[in-house]
Order: structure tokens, then sequence, then C-alpha cells
């Protein structure tokens, strides 16, 4: 354990070992790893503990410099944990070099099956006690965070003295196809909303498709294809992505001595938006999030695609309406085109066979929950069904949900001390 400064914070690393399998507890222990943060005038001060469940799946905690963004709000009334989950960040990282140890495909899909919100929450009910003395703490929960703030209400609420959810209200009971059923509608309303923002980019995304189609460039091992151009559709979900996509486009081509090519700046900023090297687990559980019970997630993403042929490239192409954008949705083909994934393509498909998940969400005991909760839910949340999300709040008893367009999924972000002092003033009065 080490202690250091930056600017109006003391940061502590703590490590932790936790087992690997909770049923087990004196089998294969793994490292977990967290970063606590404390006002510096407050130091040595007995404060309540805050856990920060950073979204994904797939993500380490955010790493702050000072107090920047909600983290400055959050330290002037809490000792922060700001947790790695496992598999991530610092913790027993999993990725194409990590988890050949542990054998081959099949190892590493049983391995990987331990890496949901049910074993997140175990996790931080060991962690608990070292660090509160027993004490209940407060989860700060951002979309994947959130999910694992209602399966930690549904499995440990003695652990809890508030819960906090931006963006991550799950469905309880939504197969992986309901949820992607509900996704691409928002998608297209989003891409909709760009083209009408920037109606030039329909042309040149049009443009750009089509080369990609023909061509297929590589770029640091990397394919470029057009369905993962299409996927710069995740841009979309967060505040400025809009602005941010349109900027990424406006630089696609180059006049050389071959012709007219997509520029190396254009090419290394789609590499960059579409590895996965940072955060694998993001595609390789995205979808396992969702399995509960015997049904497979079966690549639903791709198989619900089916269903809105406006979205096949080809076929756009082949007429003259626009090519639209994903977003939030893996596909078999990122395991194809990404160096980082490719290793792990036959750990995927065991992954999206797998027909015994556990239920992640009791909802006899949320309907019967005494924590006070309050989420954020983001009206035109392209990540999260707001339907879906509000059909939950109304299922924990006494959630309070602040509904708000003034963000996007990113709010937490965008708007920290916000967000944070809105959701702690509507628990407040019952913390």
């Amino acid at each position: 354990m080490s202690s250091y400064r930056q600017p109006g914070v003391v940061l502590t690393d703590r490590h932790f070992t936790v087992p690997l399998d909770h049923t087990d507890p004196g089998g294969e222990q793994i490292e977990l790893f967290g970063r606590e943060a404390v006002a510096r005038g407050k130091a040595d001060e007995e404060l309540p503990w805050l856990v920060y469940l950073e979204g994904g799946p797939g993500f380490g905690a955010r790493r702050f410099v000072g107090t920047e963004a909600w983290l400055g709000r959050a330290v002037e009334e809490f000792r922060v944990l700001l947790l790695d989950q496992r598999g991530t960040g610092l913790s027993t990282p999993a990725n194409r070099q990590t988890l050949p140890l542990r054998g081959g495909p099949r190892e590493q899909a049983d391995y990987l099956a331990h890496f949901r919100s049910d074993n997140i929450v175990r996790d931080c009910e060991l962690i608990r006690p070292q660090l509160t003395g027993g004490a209940p703490w407060t989860v700060l929960g951002q979309s994947f965070g959130g999910f694992c703030a209602v399966r930690y209400l549904s499995a440990a609420p003695e652990g809890l003295k508030a819960v906090l959810i931006t963006g991550g209200l799950p469905s309880l009971d939504a197969h992986a196809d309901d949820v992607y059923r509900a996704a691409y509608p928002r998608i297209e309303r989003k891409v909709a909303a760009h083209y009408a923002r920037y109606p030039q980019d329909v042309e040149r995304v049009r443009e750009i498709a089509a080369h990609l189609a023909e061509h297929r460039p590589e770029s640091a091992g990397h394919r470029l294809t057009s369905e993962g151009f299409q996927s710069l559709g995740i841009m979309l979900g967060s505040g400025n992505g809009s602005h941010q996509l349109h900027y990424l486009l406006e630089n696609a081509f180059v006049r050389t001595p071959l012709g007219i090519e997509l520029s190396d700046t254009f090419q290394e900023a789609m590499r960059t938006a579409n590895s996965f090297a940072g955060h694998p687990l993001y595609a390789l559980m995205h979808e396992a999030i969702y399995g509960q019970g015997k049904q497979p997630t079966g690549w639903a993403a791709e198989r619900v695609r089916a269903e809105f042929p406006q979205f096949d490239v080809a076929t756009a192409l082949a007429g003259d309406g626009p090519v639209l954008f994903t977003g939030e949705t893996i596909h078999p083909w990122h395991f194809e085109v990404d160096p980082a994934l490719r290793p792990l393509r036959e750990t995927a498909e065991l992954l999206a066979s797998r027909t015994d998940w556990p239920e992640l969400y009791d909802p006899e005991r949320l309907a019967a929950n005494q924590v006070p909760v309050a989420a954020a839910v983001y009206h035109d949340d392209m990540y999260v069904d707001t339907e879906h999300a509000l059909r939950t709040a109304a299922s924990i008893r006494g959630l309070r949900t602040w509904v708000t367009n003034e963000f996007e999924h990113d709010g937490l972000r965008a708007g920290g001390p916000q967000v944070l002092d809105r959701l702690l003033a509507l628990v407040r009065d019952d913390v």
C-alpha cells in the first residue's frame, strides 16, 4: 500500500486478494486493485466510504488527476474507492496475453464466466469490511456499474448505506435479444439526428463505406472494414460525440500519386476507435452481462440486426439511402478484424453458447428494498433503454429517479459535480 498526493487529494493504492470462484473460497485467488482518494485536508478524518463502479463491462476505474470531474464533489464528504473490477485495469487483467495462462478456449470461457456482476458484488463485500470495519458504504455505479449496483441490492443490501446510479438501470428480465431489439431503433434515431445536424456527412459516409468495402485496408494489423466503420456510431451516445464523429469524417480522404485514398489520419483514428486492446472484456462479456438462465445469448446483436435491414451497408450502397452507423453492439466479425481479439474468437463463441448463467436479480427482494437509491435516467440514452430503465426503477421500492435530457449517457463525466450533487440530494433525507 502506497500513498501520494495530487492537487487537492491524497491517493492510496490498495491491493486485495479474492477468490476467483466465491463458492470455493479456498481455491484459486485473484488480485483486485483499488485507488483510495480523500481530500487533502481530510486525510486523517473518519469519513464514510463511497465505492465507484465503472461502466463497461471491461473498463478499469477512471484515472483522475486531482479533483477533476465528479471526484472533487465526492471527496467533500466521502473517502472514495475507485475500484478496478476483476479482469480490468490492475485487477488480474484478462486479455489475449494473459488468458492463454488458463489453457485453451474452453478453460478461458469457464474462467471468464466468473467475471460478471454477481462476482463483482461478492468482491465488494469481501473488500468492504477491510476498509470500513464492517460499516455499510455508498455505491456509485455508472452504466454497467449501475447494473452491478442493482445486483448488489438483490444480493447483499446489508452492505449498502445508499446507492447512486447514473445511466445504469438494467432490465431485470430482458434477454439480450430484447435489449438489442430495443437498441437498434434508438441508434437509428441518433444517426438521423447526426445527419440532420451535419447533412454533408451523408454523402461522405457513403464514400468512405464504399471505399472500405472495396479495398479493406489494414492499419497496424487491424482490418478496416465497412462494418467496423459503421461501429463508429458508438460515439453518438456521448454528449459531444456527434461533433467528434463529424471532425473524424472530414479528414477521411487525401489525394496521392495513386489517386484518392483514405488518409493515414483517418485510418489511425478509425483503428484506435475500433480497437479493443485496452478493454477486451467489453467485447468478450458484453452480451454475457445479460445472460440469465438456460437460453444462450448467441450473438444477439448480430442476429437481431437481421430484423433491421436498413443497417446493411451493401443494401444502403446499392440504393441511394444513407449508410447507418451502429454502436453498443458486438459482432463475430470484431474477433476477425481486431488483432487484440482475434486469438479469443473461439472463447467468445463458447461464451455466446453458454446455457448455465445464474440469475442476477431478485425481484422480490428489490420490491422490499430498504436502501436509499437514486438513479439518473438519461431520456435520450443510446446505450441503456429508457423504457427498460424506468420499468426497473418502478420495481425497486423507494428508488427515486431523475429523468433528464440535459445529458447523454456520459452525464457523470460531462456534468459530474452537478449530477452527483443531484443524486445525493435525492437520497440525503434517508441516508
